[in-house]
């Protein structure tokens, strides 16, 4: 039962020694009474669960009785080696093999009766190539057992000095603002040799078809220390333990940390949920931060940055943002009420006139139904016309969340033609369009990029107003830059843009107009930026303004 025991905590993998160099320094060596662990394998060998604490209990129970030189040295202990004698080994032994010591002793205890020896290479600070090194021989009698120590020492310090220098940075890190735990994932080890040794490459895939290795690594994966913040974070509860409770919120998020670990990445960062103890329910980034040789190997570290605020005002400003696109599109619409007008009427006059004809047809001695066919077949086309142009209207004043979506420019170029056809024909001006052909598609949002080109098309309108009563023409070009990105420029034939206004342009409420709101300018930035794109003017070197944006092509995204 014993040896079962010590072979589950180790994952099952089989002790490994070192090789040792040349220049390995005099083993230190330890004395130990052991008669305190034997209530602790009976309780093991009852078959009840070990307490999650075993390590801690074991090594508090094995008592010092003698030390040689060499570990007063290592350990730097400041009692000297009498003082030593008598004290449970847990107040000296260094953190980094705790559960290696702690192991061997069970195993050991587990056979009284029998001359024991067992080596196993281990994580040291102080030394390269360690190895542990636990016997005993039939003159020590059951409770006794001989702990060496050897290795090749890296430098004069000792395990008080480095104990000393990781309670400064464990008390930096226990105050620090970020919520910080230390993982020990060592427990995985076995099964990521076994799954690399039977040719396992997409680690991803495979726990898909075996979520039974993710309920493994919920209860064997464990956090083993936590600062402050983390426990503020979870609202105080107690993190020590398996690392399951952490991903209640985000069961997958467990799954894409272990793939990245077997992946061999340094570093796996991801936006996950995290339910409190309160019940509340966060949006946190996680970061995970892998160890590397010559790293502890039972150092993860795992950090937590509370988002939950930031994305909450995140989404009230872009509702803000939407909101204020709205308004924009209504002010441009009001300006163009008497052109939307016009088109409505377009359609509506002829059908009143379609109707009236073929109600005159109908009423003849002998109506005419061809004719007749033939005139409600122009109704209906006027109708569809009508409803096309109440429904163009109707989705650029509607509340709605964006959507993007495949879209040649071209195409949008003349749907946004549609909202000042009559304002260009009233005002006389001509319209000089240069659209490229095959223009890659550009992956937007259809209603805001018409708003973009409407509001351009509106302010050349306008600026050529500024100059006369009417003529004048605006040139429309759309091409494919070498870039990845697709263009559309416009120009005008007004009085250009001042000097002095021209680095404020793009500002929120700068407008040169007597009634004009100083937004539309801004909101056509935004939305070009959001779609990755960038929006400029400049004068033409001819006279008038010059607008240009780009976005970048579908292919190249």
């Amino acid at each position: 039962m014993v040896e079962t025991f010590v072979a589950a905590i180790e994952g099952g993998s089989a002790p490994r020694e070192p090789v040792l160099v040349e220049g390995a320094c005099e083993r230190a060596r330890w004395e130990l009474d052991t008669s305190g662990v034997r209530p602790l394998v009976e309780a093991m060998t009852s078959g009840r669960s070990p307490s999650p604490h075993w390590v801690d209990a074991v090594l508090a129970a094995a008592r010092v009785t003698k030390v040689n030189p060499q570990v007063e040295a290592r350990v730097g202990s400041y009692v000297g080696q009498d003082a030593m004698r008598g004290k449970p080994v847990a107040a000296f032994w260094p953190a980094e093999s705790r559960s290696d010591l702690a192991a061997l002793i069970v195993q050991a205890a587990g056979q009284p009766s029998q001359t024991f020896r067992h080596v196993r290479g281990i994580a040291s600070l102080l030394l390269d190539n360690a190895r542990l090194i636990l016997w005993r021989t039939p003159d020590l009698g059951p409770d006794r057992l001989i702990v060496e120590v050897e290795g090749v020492a890296r430098d004069g310090r000792s395990n008080l000095a480095l104990r000393a220098s990781e309670e400064r940075y464990r008390r930096l890190i226990h105050h620090l603002p970020i919520a910080l735990l230390q993982v020990d994932g060592r427990a995985m080890a076995p099964t990521h040799d076994r799954l690399r040794a039977e040719g396992v490459e997409d680690f991803a895939a495979y726990l898909e078809a075996h979520p039974e290795v993710v309920a493994l690594a919920r209860e064997r994966v464990r956090i083993t220390e936590v600062n402050r913040s983390a426990e503020t974070l979870v609202d105080g509860e107690n993190l020590i333990g398996p690392i399951g409770p952490l991903f209640a919120a985000s069961p997958g998020a467990l799954a894409r940390i272990l793939a990245a670990r077997f992946e061999g990445h340094r570093n796996h960062s991801e936006m996950m949920k995290l339910r409190t103890r309160a019940g509340r329910v966060l949006d946190v980034r996680l970061t995970v931060t892998f160890p590397a040789p010559p790293e502890q190997a039972d150092v993860t570290l795992v950090s937590l940055e509370d988002l939950t605020d930031r994305i909450r005002t995140e989404a009230q400003l872009r509702q803000i943002q939407a909101d204020f696109s709205r308004a924009a599109r209504i002010s441009t619409l009001g300006e163009l009420t008497t052109s939307i007008a016009h088109e409505v009427n377009q359609p509506l006059a002829a059908i009143l006139t379609n109707a009236e004809t073929s109600l005159r047809w109908l009423s003849r001695d002998e109506p005419d139904l061809g004719k007749v066919r033939q005139l409600t077949t122009r109704v209906a086309a006027s109708a569809r016309r009508a409803s096309e142009i109440v429904n163009r209207i109707r989705s650029m004043v509607a509340r709605r969340v964006p959507e993007r979506s495949l879209l040649d420019l071209n195409e949008v170029v003349y749907e946004s033609l549609l909202f000042v056809r009559h304002d260009l024909e009233t005002r006389s001006i001509a319209l000089s369009l240069n659209l490229g052909t095959r223009l890659p598609r550009v992956l937007c949002d259809r209603v805001q990029l018409q708003q973009v080109i409407v509001n351009l098309l509106v302010n050349g309108i306008q600026a050529m107003a500024q100059g006369s009563a009417s003529g004048g023409s605006l040139d429309l070009a759309t091409g494919a830059l070498g870039d990845g990105t697709v263009s559309f420029a416009i120009r005008d034939r007004g009085p250009g843009i001042a000097p002095g206004d021209m680095s404020r342009l793009f500002e929120g409420f700068f407008t040169t107009k007597e009634e004009g709101m100083g937004i539309g300018l801004a909101i056509c930035q935004s939305i070009v930026a959001a779609h990755g794109g960038t929006i400029d003017a400049s004068n033409h070197p001819e006279g008038g303004a010059l607008f240009r944006f780009s976005l970048p092509a579908a292919t190249a995204a």
